[in-house]
């Protein structure tokens, strides 16, 4: 029974509705790309929930496995890049969308999409931060290299009950930085506080159409809303500063003006997590290494087995889950 593993299919056709079930899969019907890999742990990310219930246009093509997450040992590799019994991580390249990915014991992978678990970081500790934890360190990252610095003043963070914004705050907070927060959800000000916001903003204040310059107030931001939001965000920043926009719960319009940019030099960064360079990725998870501390994750994190992940994608749909959900694919 060893060509036989578990995972989470996704199948549509003309005679089938769409529908996600845990099956019995043999390797043979495994890609065919150049590393295989035990699957230790993924994730359920909301774009995960939209594939596994339908209610997004995510997969592209049928059967999938969804994941766009995972971390995994290595079994074996046609390449020189990897040896079998190497730890390995993987974000984003389409994985779960076009590819087949993490919700499964096991995958088999482009080494291009792969880099080595960084040896300060257990196997489940990379996806307790995951996609959300590593987008949130390139924003970082990003702000860093444009010369923005604790004393530069006040860092604002949209959608700070989000994964990305909750890691922002977390890590900012970590650098010495001064952090604004966010929210739609102002009776979780308390969390916020905790992880390390100085003050607390509702998101009216952002979401609606604003002037094309404002008082200048922040020194950078990192959005993860865009729409108004945004806008409102580059017409409120000082003199020289930066935002990182990483993703548009408001929506994928920015009704800006251009005044920001030409009167401040405000500059505004796009940060891609899917597609980033090898060096980008190692870089992003060595500093989240060294940030990040056990008890943050187990905090913030929820471990389940994939026997668990289609009624918990249902609840995270229905807005009735909170933190990481880590999914432990060997557990039965």
């Amino acid at each position: 029974m060893e060509n036989l593993f578990n995972a989470i299919v996704i199948n549509q056709s003309d005679d089938t509705p769409y529908c996600a079930k845990l099956d019995t899969v043999d390797t043979s019907a495994l890609p065919d790309n150049d590393v295989s890999i035990d699957v230790l742990y993924s994730t359920l990310n909301y774009k995960d929930g939209l594939a596994i219930t339908g209610k997004g246009p995510v997969v592209r093509s049928f059967p999938m496995v969804p994941g766009i997450d995972l971390v995994g040992k290595v079994s074996s590799c046609k390449t020189d890049e990897f040896q079998p019994g190497d730890t390995v991580i993987l974000n984003g390249f389409g994985v779960g969308e076009k590819f087949w990915g993490g919700l499964a014991q096991k995958a088999c992978l482009s080494s291009d999409w792969l880099i080595p678990k960084p040896s300060g970081l257990t196997a489940k500790q990379t996806m307790q931060i995951g996609t959300a934890g590593y987008t949130a360190m390139l924003s970082v990252i990003a702000l860093e290299k444009q010369g923005i610095t604790p004393a530069s003043g006040d860092i604002l963070v949209t959608g700070a009950n989000g994964g990305v914004g909750s890691f922002a705050i977390y890590l900012l907070n970590k650098l010495g930085f001064s952090v604004v927060a966010v929210t739609g959800r102002p009776e979780q000000s308390e969390y916020l506080t905790h992880l390390g916001a100085k003050q607390i903003i509702h998101r009216d204040e952002f979401s609606k159409p604003g002037k094309p310059l404002a008082k200048e107030r922040f020194a950078a931001a990192i959005d993860s809303v865009g729409s108004h939001t945004l806008a409102n965000i580059c017409a409120s920043l000082k003199y020289g500063g930066v935002v990182t926009a990483c993703g548009l719960a408001q929506g994928m319009d920015l009704p800006a003006s251009v005044a920001p940019f030409i009167l401040r030099g405000v500059s505004l960064i796009g940060i891609d997590s899917v597609m980033r360079p090898k060096a980008d990725r190692i870089e992003a998870w060595d500093r989240l290494s060294s940030l990040v501390s056990a008890e943050y994750l187990d905090t913030i994190s929820n471990e389940i087995t994939l026997k668990d992940v289609i009624n918990c994608a249902n609840e995270l749909m229905a807005a009735n889950v909170r933190g990481r959900i880590v999914v432990n694919c060997q557990k039965s």
